[in-house]
């Protein structure tokens, strides 16, 4: 496929993607998801965790972080440009936060830290792991920083089942997750969950 014809196919999936989530995002969905994140996520203490703050029709991971926060430290990306990857700045339920490119809060202040454990934003996914984004590579080159930095780094995609396709257009840079978090289940893809 030609890098024009995959575009286009991004493009495309991304528009079909982007009307499943909003139809799906319910009150509902939102707590059914963030309940299901933290069934997976419970075990993990002490570690360092990535969240985000929704955008748009994102599924909502706020529940899920604040009860996270009480065992483990945890931040938000914060993009610093075009072309770089993100860095993580800590946040607490309590964070006094500003706005940041995108629409996206971050927090005011705070130490940069290296998650361990990152959930990730998507517009779409697929059953082997490869997620669509919005299109800025961000997540993609910062888990290659963070793989290669932490080859046991774990990548889990938060989103609502009716984001699934069978297959996402996916370029030779783009980063595999290691799980996937519904409101309806959880794909376990990568042999190290520990």
């Amino acid at each position: 496929m030609s890098m024009d014809d995959l575009s286009l196919a991004k493009k495309e999936a991304r528009k079909r993607a982007f009307a499943a989530r909003k139809e799906a995002k319910t009150p509902q969905a939102d707590a059914a998801a963030a309940s299901s994140l933290i069934d997976v996520l419970e075990g993990f203490s002490d570690r360092i965790i990535a969240g985000y703050m929704p955008i748009r029709s994102e599924v909502n991971p706020l529940p899920a972080m604040s009860a996270l926060a009480r065992k483990n430290r945890l931040c938000v990306p914060v993009i610093q440009g075009d072309g770089l990857p993100l860095l993580f700045r800590e946040w607490t339920p309590e964070a006094d936060m500003i706005d940041g490119p995108f629409g996206a809060l971050v927090p005011a202040s705070g130490a940069f830290i290296e998650p361990e454990i990152l959930i990730v934003p998507m517009v779409a996914y697929d059953p082997r792991g490869f997620r669509l984004g919005y299109g800025g590579g961000f997540y993609d080159r910062t888990l290659e920083r963070l793989r290669d930095l932490n080859p046991s780094v774990l990548a889990i995609g938060f989103a609502f089942g009716a984001q699934c396709l069978d297959d996402v257009p996916q370029e030779p840079t783009d980063q595999p997750l290691d799980m996937i978090v519904t409101e309806a289940e959880v794909l376990r893809l990568s042999q190290d969950m520990s």
